[in-house]
């Protein structure tokens, strides 16, 4: 499903427009990502928990040419699916 689908689904289960639709899942998505930025954690009863966690540097091998390299520290989005998700 991509996000004209999810807007169509969104319009018709909800019973509003389409560019309502989309504009809620835009409010959703802005949100969901600036609070991430802050190192915050979204939680969703019953769907899922959105977190930031740090995966630290760490040595690599570029597959190419076989050579060391170094991968610098980083934060990644996680998503844990929450029970009734988990249960499909």
């Amino acid at each position: 499903m991509n996000k004209t689908e999810l807007i169509n689904a969104i319009s018709e289960k909800a019973g509003l427009s389409k560019v309502d639709s989309k504009k809620a899942l835009d409010a959703f998505i802005e949100t969901v990502g600036a609070e991430l930025k802050k190192g915050e954690k979204i939680a969703l009863v019953g769907f899922g928990t959105y977190s930031v966690s740090e995966k630290a540097a760490r040595k690599g091998i570029n597959p190419r040419t076989k050579e060391a390299i170094d991968i610098p520290a980083k934060k990644v989005v996680k998503f844990k699916a929450g029970a009734e998700l988990s249960d499909l």
